[in-house]
């Protein structure tokens, strides 16, 4: 017998210890929890499905603007609040003209404007919107402001608080998009509505359906925001907050109630965490509504190292607080989130070694007396890879039904489909993310900065303190962002050839032709 079997039988016997079988059977229970997680996102999705396809029963055949048909009259309409979005923009990318698109067309019946929020005119995203908002300038209140450079929180953060002050004196709400948001014709509305009907709520939000280019990196973005779909799958009161949708009073801005201004101006560095930790030192209602679902179409060319550097700029967020409770609670997600990412992975590395351990004993004609094998270990393996299973059919019935339920949301859109969903994708990716999310965590914890869309920033006592933005030198290749591909550089004053240019064109022959994920 060799040295290598002897060794691979040890380590067998040593994983069918007490010790070792809690941590296989902790893996298991994470598992499960996660199915159960996913099993009640899917009950307050599909709750909203039959209720629009029982309000199209009724003949209400635009149920996906408003369950009350009679909420769609001119004279209902012509009393709904003013609403200002604000969408802080960075670099252009290939699926960004869609996304503004949806946006801007949105059904809402109520007075609306659009405010489109630039660092400035030589980035690419300012000549890619200037050129769409001359195409609906009859027919939509839409705008570029330049924002200029950021000195005391993150250039978003900047962005929005500008967009804030140029908003109209009349909007009673204000809702805060990103880029890579793909709003259903009646998103807007519903916002709007459940804020009319409960004044006490402080924030709307919603949450992405993320649609894989093909990559192991865009199925790790993927895996990433399937936990934390659970959140936001509530049908109401929640504790988390997605900073790509969040709906606010206006009026919270314009006095600064609960320092929500001061509290993102002064070294804010993510402003969902920030607000998300004023509404819980003021006890203030957050909120998601179950059609608050967007599809996010990833990248096609989302490498691997993109991914990395969007997880570490989801581990950094940890690292930034405003109060020694929000700081507590960091440290304790921190905490937690690393014990059960390496507690999800460990128990598969150990059903390797039992699986190569069997594998190893049934295929020798002869091994000596002493060596002895514990059946066990594949017992163990056995319950794990059906607690695999069944996480993973939670998982696709949660995406199964977003997909539903976008596509009910949005009839005259591309119509999206899980055909392009590989789900051995899904699982290997679900190792690699959970496997990496400590490692980033760690790094982001000891570093203390990181580079977001080319600025970097640091943080001190978790806040931003310092910002560097380098001149990009001439020689480099074009820089893009994580997840949408986007091109964050062009040419002084006006729009590249070879990038602006080409990606528009991509962009529009994109919108006209769906991508694989939406035949």
């Amino acid at each position: 017998m060799s040295s290598f079997d002897l060794l691979l039988f040890s380590l067998s016997r040593v994983l069918c210890s007490p010790i070792a079988v809690f941590f296989q059977i902790q893996g298991c229970m994470i598992c499960l929890t996660l199915a159960l997680g996913w099993a009640c996102a899917s009950y307050v999705r599909n709750r909203e499905i039959k209720q629009m396809k029982d309000c199209m029963k009724n003949g209400n055949s635009f149920s996906f603007l408003s369950h009350d048909i009679n909420e769609l009259e001119h004279s209902y309409q012509l009393n709904l609040p003013r609403v200002t979005v604000i969408m802080p923009l960075k670099g252009f990318g290939e699926h960004n003209l869609h996304n503004w698109r949806s946006q801007i067309t949105s059904l809402y019946g109520g007075p609306i404007e659009f405010l489109f929020v630039v660092e400035s005119t030589e980035d690419p995203a300012y000549h890619a919107v200037s050129r769409l908002i001359s195409e609906f300038e009859d027919h939509v209140d839409a705008k570029v402001v330049v924002a200029g450079l950021s000195t005391t929180c993150s250039q978003k953060i900047h962005n929005q608080l500008v967009g804030v002050e140029t908003m109209h004196k009349d909007s009673k709400y204000v809702l805060f998009l990103d880029d890579d948001v793909r709003l259903h014709p009646g998103s807007i509305g519903a916002l709007t509505r459940e804020m009319e009907k409960n004044p006490e709520i402080f924030i709307q939000t919603g949450y992405p359906l993320d649609l894989p280019s093909g990559s192991l990196g865009s199925y790790c973005i993927y895996e990433y925001h399937m936990p934390c779909s659970m959140g936001f799958a509530t049908g109401g009161k929640t504790f988390f907050l997605w900073g790509g949708c969040m709906m606010m009073h206006a009026d919270d801005f314009r006095q600064d109630r609960y320092g929500v201004v001061s509290g993102l101006k002064d070294g804010g560095y993510s402003d969902d965490m920030t607000l998300a930790a004023i509404s819980g030192a003021h006890k203030r209602l957050i909120t998601s509504p179950p059609v608050a679902v967007f599809p996010h179409p990833l990248a096609s060319d989302l490498n691997f190292g993109r991914y990395w550097n969007y997880l570490r700029k989801q581990t950094f967020v940890l690292e930034s607080y405003t109060t020694n409770v929000n700081w507590i609670m960091n440290r304790a997600l921190f905490t937690t989130h690393c014990y059960l990412s390496w507690g999800f992975v460990a128990p598969y590395f150990m059903a390797m070694i039992h699986v190569a351990a069997a594998l190893r004993f049934y295929n020798k004609e002869f091994f000596p007396e002493e060596i002895t094998y514990n059946s066990g270990g594949l017992l163990l393996v056995t319950i794990l890879a059906i607690c695999t299973l069944v996480e993973l059919l939670s998982m696709w019935n949660l995406t199964r039904i977003e997909v539903q339920l976008c596509n009910m949301l949005s009839p005259e859109a591309p119509q999206l489909s899980l055909a392009s969903y590989n789900w051995c994708l899904v699982f290997i990716a679900m190792l690699v993310d959970n496997f990496l999310y400590p490692v980033s965590a760690f790094r982001s914890h000891f570093s203390q900065s990181i580079n977001w869309s080319g600025i970097r920033y640091y943080l001190k006592d978790g806040k931003i303190s310092k910002i560097e933005r380098t001149q990009r030198s001439k020689d480099m290749g074009p820089v893009f962002t994580d997840l949408g591909g986007k091109h964050l550089y062009g040419k002084k004053g006006m729009p590249t050839r070879g990038s602006f240019l080409s990606s528009l064109s991509r962009s529009l022959a994109q919108w006209h032709q769906p991508k694989k994920f939406d035949n």
